[in-house]
């Protein structure tokens, strides 16, 4: 049995960091991961006049001094979430001018929504040459009603709303846990903000914030990662960190498919039989639903189990970009529309596959992992984006796997 500490959570550092620029000051922000992502935030930071400083998982911002109210357009288009920047930059500032975001394809996630509800709060909006042209000089607290619960608009609207007149209330907000992390860190910094993980979620605006030091929560996602990576090896593993409270509707299908979880105070054990249980339904929905970003990976665990499963992707159009990856590898997949159903095979085969995005990338490393021979997976990048080493993790659970770097082109090689 091994153990592995699971990194800090990439959906909840981003919007954090975000939120640092609203403190005229120093915030320090521990359990950061160094992945692309992140790296990215921090070039976007330090793009408007942040001056940020890393140490190891720990990253210093001093947002004292803020000199650019227009957000790179080269560091915008690299990662979607970057939209959070807007509310943050705009809260601040009050004009700002962004492009429009870009990232990972797995779906049209428009940003409609976003400004529908910063103009409900009287923001004045331009749509220019493909930027967005913001002015928040009389924006007043409202309330904001989403007619879905947005993760990223209900980011940009507490951190929009900090110092604003009134009380703003954010109507069917996303529940995730990461929304509770923004709320926990913005108040941290002196802002007055309830409800975070319900049904509504109240902004009381204040004058200003302080300083402030940070530790960032587990990332559930890659948390799932390895419980699936050793779900399709028949493994077992302890998997320390925060999981066990952000992770029940992942463990329940892994406990379906006849794994065995133990919670302890410092993580979560995982045991994963000899072969696999097929689950008759996985739907995706927003939390505290089966979450999206872990569909890839227990996809891959399926195809190995001894029965049929079906998924169902309720969340992105665009999510089973894998699924043609897999087959190369002998999985006996088929897709409708949002359905996929995966009869399960004794034995995957090593194979030459493609990363065409993030979660979908990891999908293809766990597979491999229970694959005969080789399996090379091209464009890592991707990969790299949200798990700070997976190389080196599941390295350290008995995984032979490695990174080949030529260029600015990865190839990951595993055999297990």
């Amino acid at each position: 049995m091994g153990e592995l500490t699971v990194q800090g959570a990439k959906n909840a550092v981003l919007p954090v960091l975000a939120g640092t620029i609203l403190n005229k000051g120093i915030s320090i922000i521990n359990n950061c991961p160094q992945i692309i992502d992140v790296k990215c935030m921090v070039k976007i930071l330090t793009s408007v006049g942040c001056i940020v400083k890393w140490e190891g998982s720990t990253i210093i911002v001093d947002a004292s001094n803020i000199n650019n109210t227009m957000v790179p357009e080269e560091y915008v288009r690299e990662m979607r979430s970057s939209i959070i920047m807007l509310g943050a930059m705009l809260a601040r500032e009050k004009i700002v001018s962004i492009s429009y975001p870009g990232g990972c394809s797995i779906g049209i996630r428009p940003i409609d929504i976003h400004l529908k509800a910063m103009k409900k709060l009287n923001v004045s909006i331009e749509e220019v040459n493909g930027f967005i042209e913001c002015d928040a000089t009389n924006m007043v607290g409202d309330t904001v009603t989403f007619e879905y619960p947005s993760v990223g608009a209900t980011e940009n609207i507490m951190l929009l709303s900090i110092f604003s007149e009134g009380i703003t209330k954010i109507n069917n907000p996303a529940k995730e846990p990461e929304i509770v992390e923004l709320q926990n860190f913005l108040n941290s910094m002196g802002a007055d903000i309830n409800g975070a993980g319900t049904d509504q979620i109240l902004i009381r605006g204040v004058s200003k914030l302080h300083d402030t030091e940070y530790t960032i929560m587990t990332d559930r996602i890659v948390a799932g990662t390895y419980m699936a990576a050793t779900a399709i090896t028949s493994g077992e593993v302890l998997l320390k960190g925060d999981i066990a409270q952000y992770t029940e509707s992942i463990m329940d299908k892994f406990i379906e498919m006849g794994c065995i979880l133990k919670k302890y105070k410092e993580g979560v054990l995982f045991k994963a039989p000899k072969r696999l249980t097929p689950v008759d339904k996985i739907v995706t929905r927003p939390y505290p639903g089966f979450p999206t970003d872990m569909q890839s990976q227990i996809m891959s665990a399926l195809t190995v189990a001894e029965g049929t499963s079906v998924i169902v992707e309720s969340v992105f159009e665009a999510r089973y970009k894998n699924v043609d990856e897999l087959t190369r590898m002998g999985a006996n997949i088929y897709t409708s529309g949002n359905v996929a159903v995966i009869r399960g095979v004794k034995k995957l085969q090593g194979a030459l596959v493609s990363a065409r995005e993030l979660r979908g990338g990891a999908s293809l490393i766990i597979a491999g992992l229970a694959a005969d021979g080789i399996t090379i997976v091209e464009n890592p990048h991707y990969i790299l984006r949200g798990y700070e080493d997976i190389v080196r993790d599941l390295g350290s659970l008995g995984a032979k796997i490695y990174l080949k770097m030529t260029g600015d082109e990865f190839e990951e090689g595993k055999k297990r």
